[in-house]
Parts: structure tokens; C-alpha cells; sequence
């Protein structure tokens, strides 16, 4: 039986792009960097408050990135989300649908990744 989830992949088309991207748009602390033995470029990132990771991927071997609708996404957590859209927009990341209110009262973004992955922000109903 497995214990817990370590950490996420996507493969992306320009690290640098990507690097700074999770690190500058969404905040996220990079915490190592690593070459596979096949010759696969790693950068692992850490979500405060979160032990799994993301790690990001260069293979160019694999040939092109290919995202498509709605395959995949990750969600993080916001405090503000109005807040959050307007750094993201003065970064060059707009958001790309949202936001709206879910029937719980939480409030619900997106903003697209480099490559066209999917994140969703989620600021959680007040209490």
C-alpha cells in the first residue's frame, strides 16, 4: 500500500519560462535541481504549507509538449483571489476564466501555465 503522495510531474517546453512562472507568478519555493539518468532536466518546487512537490521536466527526447483540454490541473489555495489575479496579470498570466462563486461560497479561478497546463486558484468561503 502506498503511504503518501511525493510529488506531481509535468514535462514543459522551456524550464526557464516555467521556473519562472511557479517561482514568480505563484510563489512557490524551488527546492532542488537535478539531472536524470537519461538525461531529463528536474526542478522540484515545494507549496508552503504542502510536503508533496511538483517537479517540472525538460525531455526534449520526448518530442513536443502536448497539452490538451481539461486533461489535467493543479489547485492551489489563495487568500485573496482578486488580489492574487492582479499580480498574476502584471506578470503577463491573466486569468483565463473565473472568477465565480461556487455553491459553497468559495471563489474560483484560472490562470494557464506555460505549455497550457491548468491551475486553479481556490479562496475558500469566508467563515
Amino acid at each position: 500500500m502506498v503511504k503518501k503522495l511525493l510529488h506531481t510531474r509535468y514535462r514543459v517546453s522551456d524550464l526557464d519560462k516555467t521556473i519562472a512562472f511557479y517561482r514568480d507568478v505563484l510563489g512557490l519555493e524551488e527546492v532542488r535541481r537535478s539531472e536524470s539518468g537519461r538525461g531529463s532536466k528536474l526542478v522540484f518546487f515545494k507549496t508552503p504549507g504542502s510536503e508533496e512537490l511538483i517537479e517540472i521536466c525538460k525531455y526534449d527526447a520526448s518530442g513536443p509538449v502536448l497539452v490538451g483540454p481539461d486533461l489535467t490541473h493543479l489547485a492551489f489555495e489563495v487568500e485573496d483571489i482578486n488580489a492574487f489575479a492582479e499580480h498574476s496579470a502584471a506578470l503577463g498570466y491573466p486569468l483565463s476564466d473565473g472568477p465565480h462563486r461556487s455553491s459553497n461560497g468559495s471563489v474560483i479561478a484560472f490562470i494557464d501555465a506555460p505549455d497550457g497546463y491548468e491551475i486553479e486558484l481556490i479562496q475558500p468561503a469566508a467563515s
